[in-house]
């Protein structure tokens, strides 16, 4: 019974960082294989100005999201910094996060850097949000900030 009582309190002390670190990929805007940004790679945004393709053979996996990268220069540039590259709001539309706090899909090639940070916005079937966001983006940020901290206090 001693040793069972043991186990337990040792299980549960080591049950919140493994939940966390479990949590993590599934707020943030990934496929089933768990690739980010559909692909898409997330240093070519501030190395180019534009968003690249990333490619299968030059990927890294950081915090369970697996990432791909145009060049291994930009690569590297990732693994020395992942949070200066990581998209806001786990890749989800900013502009949706901030009006309604809805995770909703993106359009990688429609983008901003705001502050050195990477924000993506859904852009189909004549609904470009980054056209609304740019209307009203110091509520819109402040509230989407909000929201996606939410997210990681099970409130969502």
């Amino acid at each position: 019974m001693f040793v069972f009582l043991i186990c337990t309190g040792l299980l549960a002390g080591i049950h919140p960082a493994f939940s966390q670190s479990a949590e993590r990929p599934r707020q943030f805007n990934i496929n089933k294989s768990g690739l980010a940004i559909q692909g898409y790679d997330p240093v070519a945004y501030y190395a180019s100005g534009k968003p690249a393709e990333g490619k299968k053979e030059i990927s890294y996996s950081f915090g369970g999201i697996t990432y791909r990268f145009s060049s291994t220069q930009n690569k590297q540039a990732f693994i020395a910094d992942p949070a200066r590259y990581e998209p806001q709001y786990g890749g989800w539309c900013a502009y949706a996060m901030g009006a309604s706090g809805e995770k909703v899909e993106v359009d990688p090639e429609t983008f901003k850097i705001i502050n050195g940070k990477l924000y993506l916005f859904y852009n189909r079937f004549f609904n470009n949000t980054l056209k609304s966001w740019n209307k009203n983006e110091p509520a819109l940020k402040a509230k989407a900030d909000s929201n996606w901290g939410l997210f990681f206090n099970d409130k969502h």
